[in-house]
């Protein structure tokens, strides 16, 4: 049979839909959530900015802005989750095809963490955010908008 799935997601929830021939009926199997995504810096920070001086310790100190805001790193902490998780189903044979469809900065950010034995299995991919859809709207637009190759 060949399974294929496809991973509705962005950067606070995920859902995994699937199909047994790649066709419709799409029906949802797992749902992930990652309340932190939603959050803002302000929520997700728990200490003040770090310090560095400039010449010897004596001239006047300058915040040191974080490489990576706190909602980036949460949103790069999820990718990897569902990346992982992808990972894992495949070594299982659970599916042998792959679509996504995420909000584009977070499509970015599971592009980035897909090993590459999943990347090959991706036939799909869309940057729409419409995770935030119920699994009866996600399932029909999937039917209307894509195809899996």
């Amino acid at each position: 049979m060949d399974t294929t799935w496809i991973l509705v997601a962005d950067s606070s929830r995920g859902k995994i839909f699937e199909s047994p021939d790649g066709r419709k009926p799409w029906r949802e199997i797992e749902e992930f959530e990652h309340p932190e995504g939603r959050a803002h810096n302000r929520d997700l920070r728990t200490d003040a900015q770090g310090r560095y001086y400039g010449k010897g310790e004596r001239e006047q100190g300058h915040v040191a802005p974080p490489q990576v805001s706190p909602t980036e790193h949460e949103a790069e902490l999820f990718a990897k989750r569902l990346s992982d998780h992808l990972n894992k189903a495949r070594t299982e044979h659970r599916y042998v095809k792959l679509g996504i469809v995420a909000a584009p900065k977070f499509l970015g950010l599971l592009r980035q963490h897909l090993p590459r034995e999943v990347e090959k299995l991706v036939a799909v991919t869309s940057a729409k955010d419409v995770a935030w859809l119920d699994a009866r709207s996600i399932a029909e637009y999937l039917g209307e908008n894509l195809e899996p190759k």
